[in-house]
């Protein structure tokens, strides 16, 4: 009996760690045999063959990294491994098409199906695609077998690792996902490989809030031994309510061949996507074949418009300035293995800290992290792998002509993609080069509107250049084009050779009066990174810039370094610093009211305080004295900015309660108040939710904070003991190493395991103890 696609998709649901993605998709992320090899060169012999016993492999579930990494990483792994997974597909399925996708496998791959070498490919950042329909043999077991090997590769790119700046982790560390289609079907834009084409595509040549347009271009092939006559309907989704529909007339295909469709669909007062107010839409396209469905995809998007005028940017017509932040899709530990909803809570702190804006440095991020950023309204600048390295061979660049080209077909149907960063970056490039790159994009994406970024002024259609080198070589005020600050905040305020004169400094002074602060380094150097920040912003403002991106949202590993980097507003386990409370209060205040004191309110603080708030007055109370009611300061370095601080005098320390109250139109809009610390008596422990709650059967990765605490609840900032953490339950803490305060606050990374239930965590240190349970859905 000839079966559906749909019940063989349910079929393979029933395999252990499979889990349905859309109507014919599924994630098979479990139930995967690993091994790492001691050397490149041990024998692999066999490996790939069905009949290879891998009983002694490790067991392991996806997202995975190749090997866990302590938490300073100056010596990351490099090599060879393997993953072997076995599943079945109903017999119905005979006959029908198959595609495998490998959304992260780092960084040189090679795929086997049934013992059949079926893929090569070169570069870990965009997802491997496999049209797998003669390779899988229905109603019987199929292995499927993955070699990975992260190790430098100068065709691809960057520079080696004992000189590169971040780390390139190894392992199957994205989703896995089967697709399973009749012979009639909406095609795969990276295997159908047509300029422009493929899949769906999905633009907009009229946007308003009186009548939007919807241009929506389908590809469907025709795999049937005869021709088929094939009708399209598409369907136009907001929030939940059908909007607009349109069922184009029948096209008769012809056996093997293809066509594209092209619906054009009016939608009355659409709501247009903005970082204000992203607003989605979903498309559900569907095939039929004599009136009968034989395939359908949804496809979310989002109307919008970005036009420069005079070089600045405008969302829907309305001028936007872009405050904005660079991300490193690094964790600790596990590396790049980050769940989906990591990679959710990582772009919900970006938002939350008062950003619009997110530069993918550098290299393609997870779908999942582009996924939140079309929720959220975190528009994006998308970028190809590229780091001060350029190879003059024809190998490497075809490797980033081809990346160009797949990442647009992967992200061309996302709102949050401003512009496509088809660029190396901080790299000399020659200008045929450059040419190509910015064809691709105009040629991918044959739009108004449409813009490459690159680094050198020269052939993109953005100019990227961060602060430093304009400090040190400047840039011309009357570009022909619009201008980005790509990177700032950091290296010129650390590099004796980044123009701000560092040189003059001996070395110490020059690390404590950089950016690259870690929480554990004391207020005075917490507070001196946020004012390098404001410094820097401010200037920012004074170019014409339409907008800028501080460099990092969070800290991260060199690969070379004896350290971490220091220069994000939040730890490597997402912990803000004070810097991230100025960038917060950067918001508009009917976004969020922001009063935040910047202080601990010890003994060593600082008695010049600073208070960041977006409100027009604060006052400050200390043990319930007014001290004074200000309004913002009004230095040259904070002159241009929308919200400066509050900075309050104080004649002595006299240890209390500090309350920051904030006032708009003088009225209390706000207030946060502080506590000098005491005593530890307890360990306060809680999860990073961040909008997602922890998920069983996703191999979820959730930071639990656990934090010395006073009889106040009030966190105790020299507090930098070794804790004892255990866990019961389906959690596993992937912690290498002594989990260790730092500026009184502990994390324990867990990776929620298979079963729905309850996990309890217990933190001891000395007589200090803490519990927390929860549950996972």
């Amino acid at each position: 009996m000839k079966r559906s696609v749909g019940l063989m998709l349910l079929a393979i649901l029933g395999l252990a760690g499979c889990k349905e993605v859309s109507e014919n998709t599924v994630s098979v992320n479990g139930g995967w045999t690993f091994t790492r090899l001691a050397t490149p060169e041990s024998d692999a012999t066999g490996f790939e063959a069905p009949e290879f016993d891998d009983e002694k492999w490790q067991a392991v579930n996806l997202p995975h990294t190749a090997h866990l990494e302590p938490l300073v990483v100056n010596d990351q792994w490099q090599g060879v491994c393997w993953y072997r997974k076995d599943f079945a597909v109903d017999e119905g399925f005979a006959g029908k098409k198959i595609f495998l996708t490998l959304e992260g496998a780092m960084s040189s791959s090679k795929v086997w199906i049934n013992g059949t070498l079926v893929k090569e490919r070169a570069g870990g950042y965009l997802p491997v695609v496999i049209d797998a329909s003669d390779f899988v043999k229905p109603g019987e077991s199929n292995v499927l077998a993955v070699r990975l090997d992260n190790q430098d590769n100068p065709l691809t790119g960057p520079k080696p690792l004992k000189r590169l700046d971040f780390n390139m982790y190894g392992g199957l560390y994205r989703n896995v996902l089967i697709t399973l289609k009749d012979k009639v079907y909406i095609s795969h834009p990276v295997l159908a490989n047509q300029v422009a084409g493929g899949g769906i595509f999905v633009t907009f040549p009229k946007v308003s809030d009186d009548e939007s347009v919807v241009n929506i271009k389908t590809h469907v092939v025709n795999e049937e031994a005869e021709a088929q006559t094939v009708e399209l309907v598409q369907r136009v989704y907001q929030d939940g309510q059908l909007v607009a529909e349109q069922k184009l007339e029948p096209v008769t295909i012809a056996s093997g061949t293809d066509a594209a469709l092209v619906a054009a669909i009016k939608i009355p007062e659409a709501k247009l996507w903005s970082p204000d107010a992203p607003h989605l839409h979903t498309l559900k396209t569907t095939v039929l074949v004599d009136g009968k469905k034989v395939d359908s995809e949804s496809t979310r998007f989002g109307i919008r418009e970005f036009v420069f005028k005079d070089h600045e940017l405008y969302v829907n017509g309305k001028k936007t300035f872009l405050r904005g932040t660079n991300r490193h899709q690094e964790y600790p530990f596990v590396g790049y293995a980050m769940s989906d909803n990591a990679q959710y809570r990582d772009a919900k702190k970006i938002k939350e800290a008062g950003f619009n804006h997110v530069r993918l440095s550098h290299y393609p991020q997870s779908p999942a992290f582009m996924d939140a950023c079309d929720e959220l309204g975190l528009i994006t600048l998308d970028a190809i792998m590229g780091w001060q390295y350029y190879l003059d061979d024809d190998q490497f660049r075809n490797y980033c002509y081809r990346s160009a080209t797949e990442l647009i077909r992967r992200d061309r149907n996302r709102p949050s993609v401003l512009a496509w960063e088809v660029s190396l970056n901080e790299t000399k490039m020659p200008e045929f080069f450059m040419d190509e790159l910015n064809r691709i994009v105009h040629a991918e994406y044959p739009s108004p509107n449409v813009y490459s970024a690159g680094w050198m002024d020269y052939g993109y259609d953005i100019f990227v250049q961060a602060r430093q080198h304009r400090i040190m070589h400047g840039y011309h005020e009357n570009l022909k084009k619009p201008y980005f600050v790509s990177e700032y905040g950091d290296w010129e305020y650390y590099s004796n050779n980044a123009g701000l004169n560092q040189d003059k400094l001996d070395k110490t002074l020059r690390y404590e009066t950089s950016s690259r602060q870690r929480r554990a380094y004391g207020e005075k150097r917490l507070l001196k990174q946020a004012y390098n920040l404001q410094e820097s912003h401010n200037d920012n403002l004074d170019t014409s810039a339409y907008g800028d991106a501080y460099w990092v949202m969070y800290d991260y590993n060199r690969g070379y370094h004896d350290d971490i980097e220091f220069s994000g507003i939040s730890d490597i386990f997402r912990i803000p610093k004070f810097s991230y409370s100025f960038y917060k209060s950067q918001k508009d205040p009917s976004e969020e009211v922001v009063v935040d004191i910047a202080s601990y309110w010890s003994s060593e603080s600082a008695l010049d305080l600073k208070v960041y708030s977006n409100c027009d007055e604060v006052q400050l109370f200390l043990n319930g004295k007014l001290v004074a009611k200000q309004k913002p300061d009004s230095d040259k370095n904070c002159t241009n900015l929308k919200h400066p601080p509050f900075t309050f005098k104080l004649d002595e320390f006299e240890p209390g309660e500090l309350k920051a109250v904030g006032l708009i139109d003088e009225k209390v809009a706000g207030e946060h108040i502080v506590k000098t610390p005491g005593k530890a008596t307890g360990l306060k422990i809680w999860l990073d939710e961040s909008g997602k709650a922890p998920e069983a059967g996703c191999n979820d990765t959730v930071f639990a904070y656990i934090a010395a605490v006073d009889e106040n609840g009030t966190v105790v900032p020299d507090f930098a003991e070794t804790l004892q953490v255990t866990v019961a339950g389906d959690a596993a803490l992937m912690n290498v190493g002594d989990v260790q305060a730092e500026a009184g606050i502990a994390t324990a990374l867990l990776q929620i395991g298979a079963q729905e239930g309850g996990v309890s965590l217990e933190a001891a240190s000395g007589a200090l103890t803490g519990r927390l349970l929860f549950k996972t859905k």
